[in-house]
C-alpha cells in the first residue's frame, strides 16, 4: 500500500521537470528582468537628467503608481485564481500581458513629451499595471509546476541565474548602447532622448519574445480544481494574509529586500559619475550587481544541503553588509578614494550576498502557498503572489521615494551632468551603502522568525496530497 502510495503521490504532485522546462520556465524572469531592472537602475536619473523631472516630484510619482498597484494587484491575483484560459491558467498572462507591457515600457524611455508630469504618470502607470499582469501569475506558475521541494529549489536556482543574466544585460549593456547613440555620448543629459527610447525598443522586444518561449516550455500540473476556484475572491487576499504566518513574515522580507535593491540599483549611476568620478566603470560597476550570480546560485542547492536555509540567509546577508560597509569606507577615506578597483572588489562582495539571499527567497513562495493550502483546503497562487506582489512593489515603491527625496535634501543639481557638493555626494552615498544595509539588518531580523523548514514543508505536502489521493 505504500509504494503505490509513494508512486501515486510522485505522479500527481512532485513532478521532476527536465533542464529545458527549467530553462524554459527562467527565461520569463530573464524577459522581466530585461524590463524591471531597466526601471530599478535607470529609470528615476533618466526622469531627473533627460525627461527633465526634479528628482522630488519623480519620487512622489513613484509613490502614487506604488499606491495604486495596491488595488491592482489583489484584483489579478483574484482574477487569474477564478479563470481558466485555454491557453493557460497561468502561463496564457505571459503573451497576454507581454505585448502591452512591450509598449509601455518603450514609451516609458521615449522624450518627446519632455517634462510632461501628466504623460510621465500615463506611461509608467501602464506599465506597472501591465507588469502585474505578467508577474503575479508568472510567480503562480511556479508553484503550479511541482510540489517537490529539492525541484522548486534547482527551479529557482535556474530561474535567479537566467533573472541575474537579465540584471546583467541591463546593467552593463544599457549604459553602453545608451552612450554610443547618444551625441554628445552621455546618459544623463537631454541630448540621450533618442538614444534611451532605441535601447529601451530592443530590450522590450528581446523580452517579449523570452515571454513566448517561457510560454511554449511550461504547463501547469498543480492546480485547485474549477470547482474550488469558482469561489475565489479578492477578501481571500486578507484572509491568507491573516491566518498565514509565514506568509505574513515572507512578505515583510520582500519589503525590506526589494527596498534594499531598489534603493541601491537606482543610485549606482549617481555613485559612480559624481562620487567616484568615474563615469566610463558604471557598466563594469552596474555588471557586478549581477556577475555573482553565475558563480554562486548554481550552488544555492548545495549550500542550502549542508546548512539549512535560514543558515544560508544568514550568511549571505552578513556578506552583503560587510560589501556595503567596503563601498562606505573606500567613499570617505581620501587615499582609496581614487582606486575604482576597490570599488568594484567592494561591489562584488556586497552583490554576492543579495544575489543570493533575495534570489533564494523566492523558493519560500511555493512553500507559504501549501502552508496556506494545508491549513484552509485552498491552493490560490494567484492571491498569494498578488500578496507578494504588493510588498515587493512597497518595497520598490521605497527605492523609488527614497533616493528622489534624499536627492533633494542634499541639493542635488539635476542639470549638472559632471560635479555635484560634497553635501550631494554624501547623500548619494547614503543611498549606496548605509540606508540598505540597515536595511539589510532588519531583513535578517525577519527571516529568522520563518518557521518553514524543509522537513515540515515536506510533511505538509505529503499530508495535502494524500487528502487528494483520499477524495
Amino acid at each position: 500500500m505504500e509504494s503505490t502510495l509513494n508512486v501515486n503521490t510522485e505522479s500527481k504532485g512532485f513532478y521532476k521537470l527536465s533542464w529545458l522546462q527549467r530553462i524554459g520556465f527562467g527565461s520569463g524572469d530573464l524577459a522581466q528582468n530585461l524590463i524591471y531592472q531597466t526601471v530599478a537602475q535607470y529609470l528615476l536619473i533618466f526622469y531627473t537628467n533627460v525627461f527633465g523631472l526634479p528628482a522630488a516630484t519623480a519620487a512622489i510619482m513613484f509613490l502614487i503608481v506604488r499606491l495604486v498597484d495596491v488595488v491592482w494587484d489583489p484584483l489579478v491575483g483574484a482574477f487569474v485564481d477564478k479563470h481558466n484560459p485555454k491557453l493557460g491558467k497561468y502561463r496564457s498572462y505571459l503573451v497576454l500581458g507581454g505585448i502591452p507591457l512591450t509598449g509601455f515600457a518603450i514609451l516609458c524611455f521615449w522624450n518627446g513629451f519632455s517634462g510632461s508630469l501628466v504623460y510621465a504618470y500615463i506611461t509608467y502607470v501602464g506599465l506597472s499595471m501591465c507588469y502585474t499582469l505578467i508577474n503575479v501569475p508568472y510567480g503562480a506558475l511556479n508553484a503550479s509546476l511541482t510540489r517537490d521541494t529539492d525541484e522548486i529549489t534547482k527551479l529557482t536556482s535556474t530561474r535567479m541565474f537566467l533573472a541575474n543574466l537579465g540584471g546583467l544585460a541591463v546593467a552593463y549593456g544599457i549604459p553602453i548602447i545608451v552612450k554610443s547613440l547618444s551625441p554628445d555620448g552621455k546618459i544623463n543629459s537631454p541630448e540621450a532622448g533618442n538614444a534611451w527610447f532605441i535601447t529601451m525598443t530592443i530590450y522590450a522586444l528581446s523580452g517579449l519574445a523570452l515571454l513566448i518561449f517561457c510560454y511554449t516550455q511550461t504547463k501547469e500540473r498543480v492546480v485547485m480544481d474549477e470547482k474550488d476556484t469558482s469561489a475565489v475572491k479578492v477578501s481571500d487576499l486578507w484572509m491568507e494574509f491573516k491566518h498565514n504566518r509565514p506568509l505574513r513574515i515572507l512578505a515583510f522580507f520582500f519589503i525590506t529586500a526589494f527596498a534594499m535593491m531598489a534603493i541601491g540599483n537606482s543610485a549606482g549611476s549617481y555613485y559612480m559619475i559624481y562620487n567616484v568620478q568615474a563615469p566610463d566603470w558604471l557598466p563594469y560597476f552596474a555588471a557586478l550587481g549581477s556577475i555573482p550570480a553565475f558563480i554562486f546560485m548554481p550552488m544555492v542547492p548545495a549550500i542550502k544541503k549542508a546548512i539549512g536555509k535560514k543558515q544560508m540567509f544568514y550568511v549571505f546577508l552578513t556578506i552583503a553588509i560587510l560589501g556595503m560597509a567596503m563601498l562606505y569606507v573606500i567613499s570617505v577615506v581620501p587615499a582609496l578614494k581614487t582606486q575604482v578597483w576597490l570599488v568594484l572588489v567592494a561591489q562584488f562582495v556586497k552583490s554576492t550576498g543579495v544575489i543570493v539571499a533575495t534570489g533564494y527567497m523566492w523558493a519560500l513562495v511555493p512553500e507559504v502557498i501549501s502552508y496556506g493550502e494545508h491549513t484552509t483546503g485552498k491552493r490560490i497562487s494567484g492571491i498569494v503572489n498578488a500578496l507578494t506582489g504588493i510588498f515587493f512593489k512597497a518595497g520598490m515603491a521605497l527605492g523609488g521615494v527614497v533616493p528622489g527625496f534624499v536627492l533633494a535634501f542634499v541639493d542635488f543639481d539635476e542639470k549638472n551632468a559632471v560635479t555635484q557638493s560634497a553635501f550631494a555626494q554624501q547623500g548619494i552615498l547614503w543611498l549606496v551603502a548605509v540606508i540598505p544595509a540597515i536595511l539589510l539588518l532588519l531583513a535578517m531580523f525577519i527571516i529568522s522568525k520563518y518557521e518553514l523548514e524543509d522537513d515540515v514543508i515536506d510533511k505538509i505536502n505529503r499530508e495535502i496530497e494524500e487528502r487528494h489521493l483520499n477524495k
